[in-house]
């Protein structure tokens, strides 16, 4: 059984920095790939990095260079290390599981930025 909760989310201003984490209370955190999701209102939830199980990470363009993603398997914890925070980061941040095709998720954390 997978479930994630987020944490670290916040108010920050502009350029500033945030470090998201996850974590799983489960047992399975090491054998799936796992991702950052983040939603603003009114619009689709987009994927803002992606880990495998190996360790390769995907990371989309709008944060490429800014964000990264790591995974501690011994912790089960999953982190977003965001830096020079920009206002259209602003969103919710949802912690993603896919355990081989089924999708489990976190409640979200806010991440709001400030100009």
């Amino acid at each position: 059984q997978v479930q994630l909760v987020e944490s670290g989310g916040g108010l920050v201003q502009a350029g500033g920095s945030l470090r998201l984490s996850c974590g799983d209370s489960g047992r399975i955190f090491s054998f799936v790939s796992m991702a950052w999701y983040r939603q603003v209102p009114g619009k689709e939830r987009e994927l803002v990095a992606h880990i495998t199980t190996g360790g390769t990470t995907t990371i989309a363009e709008s944060v490429k260079g800014r964000f990264t993603i790591s995974r501690d398997n011994a912790k089960n914890t999953l982190y977003l290390q965001m830096n020079s925070l920009k206002p259209e980061d602003t969103a919710v941040y949802y912690c993603n599981a896919n355990v081989f095709g089924k999708h489990y998720w976190g409640q979200g954390t806010q991440v709001t930025v400030s100009s």
